[in-house]
C-alpha cells in the first residue's frame, strides 16, 4: 500500500491576464524567468459535471494541483523545457486534454521499488500516480540508457503506455540496430559495415565501400557524417575520429547526393513529407546544417508507403523517415528517428500527435476518454 497521499502532477495556477471577451479559450503570451510562457484560458469540466472557465499556463513545467487526475504526460528529457517545438507542443496537448494533461521534466522524478511495488516521486518525496498514456521527448545525443529511458522503462512497467515504446526508441538510438530490423524484415537498406571491438584501422583494411558514407552509430542531425572517396583516406584520418562509438561505413548512392525524402509517420499514415537539400558543395541535407526543405506531402506516394512500413516493422507510433533517391523513381531508407522533429511548414503532424495519444487514451480508459 502507498504511505501517504499520492500527489499527481497538473499545470501550476495561473494568474488571469486578459479576458476571454465571451469566447471558449484565448492564448496569451508573456515572459517569466526569462523565459517565453504561453497562457491559455480553456472551458474545462470540472467535479460534479460543472464547466469552468481556467488558465493554463503551458509554459511552466511539472506544476502540482490537487483534486485532478493527470491521465495524459508529456514527458521532456534533460535540456528540453525551453525549445519552441516544446511549447507549441505542450500547447496542442493542453488544448485538448486540459486538466488532465501535465508537462514533466525526467529530471523531477524519481523512481523507486517500495514493498515490492514500482512506486513514482517527486522531488519532495511526495509518491505520484503514473499516467496512463505518455508521449516522450528525449535529446537524442545525450539520451542514455542509465537515465532517460530508465525512466521511460519505469512507466511502461507501471502501466504507462508510452509513445513511443521504450524498445522501438532504443533501436533507433543505434543506426545499426534499426538496419538490422529492417532488412531481417525485406525492406531496402544501404550495404553496409560495422564493428563492435575490432580497432578501426582493422574495419577499414578488411574492405569498405569505395567512396562510402561513415557515420558514428549514435548520432544527430549530420553530426560525425562525412563522405570518404577511398580507404586511404580514411587511413590518414582515423587518428582524429572521435571513437566513443564505433563507426558504420554505408554504400554512397550518388543519384541522391544532397538529397533526400524525409517522411512523418503517425499511427501508420504519412502525414508529411518534405525533400530537403543540401547547401552547395555539401552532401549531408540535413537542415540544422543549413539544408532547405520543401514540403511535398503526397507527391512520393512510394516513398511515403516504405516510411509507414519501416516504422511498423521498428514498432513506432510516431516516426521520422529518411529516405534515399534510387534511379528509375525507387528509394532506399537511410534512417529512422524516434524523437522526430517538424517544422511549422508541416501543420498536420501535431494535429496527428495529439490524436495519436488521443487514441492510446480511449484504449486505456474510454470511460474517461470519453468525458472529454
Amino acid at each position: 500500500m502507498a504511505r501517504g497521499p499520492i500527489r499527481r502532477f497538473a499545470r501550476p495556477a495561473a494568474p488571469v491576464v486578459g479576458r476571454s471577451g465571451g469566447g471558449r479559450r484565448v492564448r496569451r503570451s508573456c515572459r517569466r524567468g526569462g523565459a517565453d510562457v504561453v497562457r491559455v484560458w480553456r472551458m474545462v469540466r470540472a467535479h460534479g459535471g460543472r464547466r469552468e472557465l481556467r488558465v493554463v499556463d503551458v509554459g511552466g513545467i511539472g506544476g502540482r494541483e490537487g483534486g485532478h487526475a493527470t491521465d495524459f504526460w508529456f514527458v521532456l528529457g534533460a535540456g528540453l523545457k525551453e525549445r519552441p517545438m516544446t511549447r507549441q507542443i505542450a500547447a496542442a496537448f493542453s488544448a485538448e486534454f486540459g486538466d488532465r494533461c501535465a508537462v514533466v521534466c525526467s529530471e523531477e522524478l524519481l523512481m523507486g521499488v517500495r514493498g515490492g511495488r514500482l512506486a513514482l516521486y517527486d522531488l519532495d518525496g511526495g509518491e505520484l500516480a503514473a499516467p496512463q498514456v505518455a508521449y516522450a521527448r528525449v535529446w537524442t545525443p545525450t539520451v542514455g540508457t542509465d537515465r532517460e529511458i530508465t525512466l521511460l522503462r519505469h512507466l511502461e512497467a507501471m502501466g504507462t503506455t508510452l509513445v513511443n515504446p521504450v524498445d522501438a526508441m532504443l533501436a533507433c538510438l543505434n543506426k545499426f540496430w534499426h538496419l538490422q530490423q529492417l532488412a531481417r524484415a525485406g525492406l531496402p537498406v544501404p550495404d553496409t559495415w560495422t564493428y563492435a571491438d575490432a580497432p578501426l584501422t582493422g574495419a577499414i583494411r578488411a574492405g569498405v565501400p569505395q567512396p562510402c558514407v561513415v557515420k558514428a552509430v549514435r548520432g544527430h542531425r549530420g553530426e560525425q557524417v562525412f563522405l570518404a572517396p577511398d580507404a586511404a583516406m580514411l587511413h590518414g584520418i582515423q587518428g582524429s575520429l572521435c571513437q566513443d562509438s564505433p563507426f558504420l561505413f554505408q554504400e554512397y548512392l550518388e543519384y541522391s547526393h544532397g538529397r533526400d525524402l524525409r517522411v512523418v509517420v503517425v499511427d501508420g499514415r504519412a502525414v508529411a513529407a518534405q525533400v530537403r537539400t543540401a547547401p552547395d558543395g555539401e552532401f549531408r541535407s540535413n537542415l540544422a546544417l543549413g539544408g532547405t526543405a520543401r514540403v511535398c506531402t503526397g507527391r512520393y506516394p512510394e516513398g511515403e508507403a516504405l516510411a509507414v512500413r519501416a516504422a511498423e516493422v521498428l514498432g513506432l507510433g510516431v516516426a521520422g523517415v529518411d529516405l534515399l533517391f534510387t534511379p528509375g523513381g525507387g528509394f532506399t531508407l537511410c534512417e529512422v528517428n524516434a524523437n522526430v522533429g517538424w517544422r511549422t511548414a508541416m501543420p498536420t503532424v501535431t494535429p496527428a500527435v495529439v490524436e495519436a495519444c488521443r487514441a492510446r487514451l480511449r484504449a486505456t480508459a474510454p470511460i474517461a476518454a470519453a468525458a472529454w
